[in-house]
């Protein structure tokens, strides 16, 4: 049963308190980490041919819904007993990695939530899911707002099996990682905040968020990790000083770590959120990463720099859509607004990964995996926009990327 965005915030929470790299210690119960909190010399390998939203993530998911085998010692605890264990006290720096994201996750969720319900003055409906393998999850909708028609804050903790084909794929996409090849499978454990949020207004733009942690052990103990992540901005009309505000905020998250982060995960995201078929970007795009792994970083500085993303978020997005929400807008412009969700809807259901694989996963939480959608959408056949008016300066930017900072 649906239940208000109350609910969510009553839901217990864990105290968790991040390393100091400089001087601070944060509570995540009660409120999310500090920017920059874990500023260090990152090295980054960008991979050239694989441009994918946590592949392995979902391939993970499709399997381990369909069928679970165990692949630990019949008399050694699974990775989800025993964190069920750990969950009865406090979470703090040397607690599992699996724990701090999944504090950190939830925290975020609970203050975007009440970010968005405060912009938007009506409440979230929340739908906590269990999974009988393992973990569960919570979807945030609110739906017919206000402000937004409709926005999605999700997360989910999930545990489950690899299978043989998934461990071979993590051999050749973590070549640092010492997997047996020979395994018949792997436990995973798979964290995420997933993010979309679709304005009324066309001249506010659609923003989606994305950040996860992914982690398997062998039979033996040997663990593999990696974390994923980014977002990107997507407007019906352009402007030019949103695109630079949302930019230039992820920029300064990543100089924090690295000033080589943004340029690399800018040209990633660019190549990622493209309708091949239109041969035209989803939106003006952000920042996006994936498989960042021991050859990246230590686990608490890659957790370090995805905190300070997450983080970024709602300073890129709350000026943007405060200043057009209520801006005034005609019904051709609203029309033009539909037709651009339909190509956002393309790019979903043709082009990302993601989606196909939850889709056909057995047993999937279909309504959770379409939270992507808009409400509404438009298609018009052979329709361009006129030249040299707005809508065509739009396309023309979607189809040459465009240094924003």
């Amino acid at each position: 049963m649906s239940r208000p965005a109350s609910a969510l915030r009553a839901l217990p929470r864990t105290r968790i308190s991040l390393p100091r790299p400089a001087q601070c210690r944060r509570n995540l119960a009660t409120q999310p980490p500090r920017p920059g909190a874990y500023a260090g010399p990152n090295k980054v390998f960008m991979p050239k041919t694989r441009i994918a939203v946590g592949i392995v993530f979902i391939s993970a998911l499709v399997y381990s819904m369909a069928t679970e085998t165990p692949t630990h010692a019949a008399d050694e605890p699974s990775l989800a007993d025993r964190d069920a264990l750990l969950r009865k006290a406090p979470v703090t720096p040397s607690s599992p990695m699996r724990l701090r994201m999944e504090a950190l996750i939830h925290g975020w969720q609970k203050r975007i939530v009440a970010e968005l319900e405060a912009v938007d003055g009506k409440s979230f409906k929340v739908e906590p899911w269990t999974r009988p393998h393992g973990g569960g999850g919570i979807t945030c909708v609110l739906q017919e707002g206000n402000v937004f028609e409709k926005a999605g804050v999700n997360t989910s903790v999930v545990y489950g099996t690899l299978p043989r084909a998934a461990v071979q794929r993590m051999r050749a996409d973590h070549k640092a990682l010492d997997l047996d090849p020979g395994a018949e499978g792997l436990e995973f454990f798979a964290a995420g905040l997933s993010l979309v949020v679709h304005p009324r207004n066309p001249h506010a733009p659609t923003v989606h968020l994305n950040y996860r942690y992914f982690e398997t052990r062998d039979a033996q103990g040997r663990a593999a990790w990696w974390f994923g992540g980014g977002s990107d901005l997507t407007p019906s009309y352009l402007e030019e000083a949103d695109a630079a505000l949302f930019h230039q905020t992820l920029k300064d998250a990543c100089d924090k770590h690295d000033k080589g982060y943004y340029p690399r995960f800018k040209k990633w995201c660019d190549e990622y959120f493209v309708n091949k078929h239109r041969g035209e970007a989803r939106g003006v795009g952000g920042i996006f990463f994936d498989d960042l792994d021991s050859t990246n970083g230590t686990p608490d500085e890659l957790f370090g720099f995805a905190s300070t993303c997450l983080a970024a978020f709602l300073p890129s997005y709350l000026p943007i859509i405060n200043r057009r929400k209520d801006a005034p807008f005609t019904e051709h412009e609203k029309r033009w607004q539909q037709l651009r969700r339909g190509r956002y809807v393309e790019f979903n259901l043709v082009h990302d990964r993601g989606t196909a694989f939850g889709l056909h996963t057995p047993g999937s939480r279909v309504e959770s995996i379409l939270m992507s959608l808009p409400l509404t959408a438009r298609w018009e056949y052979m329709h361009e926009p006129p030249a040299g008016s707005r809508e065509a300066t739009l396309v023309e930017v979607l189809k040459t990327p465009r240094s924003w900072v």
